[in-house]
């Protein structure tokens, strides 16, 4: 049996595109955090099962709920603005049923614009996304990971993502973010200082848009190198001033 776990808040425009491909999972369990735009309405029509859970800026704490209200002997974990093609879910049910490990990583590809991003660090991901329900937990409260006990083997197939549509959803993603893994960061009593701060953002940006090859994507790849250097910016500078008024 696999169930899919889907994290939702206000993702109206997103959560019925995502559940329409996930009928082929034994049970789809949403789990949002108090939506406002009939997400969890549009999420109980396709026959999911939906849970009210506050995030309260934790998304291993969210993941890990989702994880206990889970049925199914495997979990696949998919976000609303993610897409499961036909040809991952075949290679899901095989792998599934195989049965000789314990987890797996997805590849994901991302679109914006309508223009896949085929370099920069986007196009690099893979995420432990597919697991055995009881092999582990996920850790950390954003750019959170799937520990788990066991072999893990990767997928060929990749997610599809549509992130951040528009400049400003963006910048709101990016801003809400950076300010949970700047609470992370000081919670991991990281040591990191001013000089970090300065210059990581621009290590970040000459990483991704030149030897990552971000300037082949051209305008979409430009702009996802300039939000990802923000957000290092935005997620250093919001650590380093907190951790400076905590010394006073």
């Amino acid at each position: 049996m696999i169930s899919a776990v889907v994290l939702t808040r206000n993702e109206k425009k997103n959560i019925e595109n995502c559940l329409r491909l996930l009928h082929w999972c034994d049970e789809v369990v949403i789990i949002d955090d108090y939506s406002t735009d009939g997400t969890r309405m549009i999420a109980a029509r396709l026959g999911a099962r939906v849970y009210k859970h506050h995030l309260a800026g934790d998304f291993a704490a969210q993941r890990n709920f989702g994880l206990r209200k889970a049925k199914g002997r495997w979990v696949l974990f998919i976000d609303a603005d993610e897409r499961v093609t036909p040809r991952l879910a075949k290679e899901i049910k095989k792998a599934v049923r195989k049965n000789n490990f314990d987890g797996f990583w997805l590849r994901r590809c991302d679109f914006l614009w309508n223009m896949k991003l085929k370099h920069g660090e986007t196009a690099r991901i893979r995420l432990l996304r597919l697991a055995k329900k009881g092999t582990g937990k996920w850790q950390r409260r954003v750019h959170e990971t799937w520990e788990i006990e066991g072999r893990a083997k990767k997928l060929k197939n990749p997610i599809t993502h549509y992130p951040h549509q528009t400049i400003d959803e963006f910048v709101e993603h990016l801003n809400f973010h950076s300010t949970l893994h700047a609470r992370a960061l000081l919670n991991e009593h990281s040591k990191r200082g001013f000089f970090w701060v300065a210059f990581n953002p621009l290590a970040k940006f000459l990483q991704n848009w030149c030897f990552r090859f971000g300037f082949l994507d051209k305008t979409a790849g430009l702009v996802v190198a300039l939000m990802m250097s923000f957000h290092s910016f935005l997620a250093w500078s919001k650590f380093y001033l907190k951790k400076s008024e905590d010394k006073k």
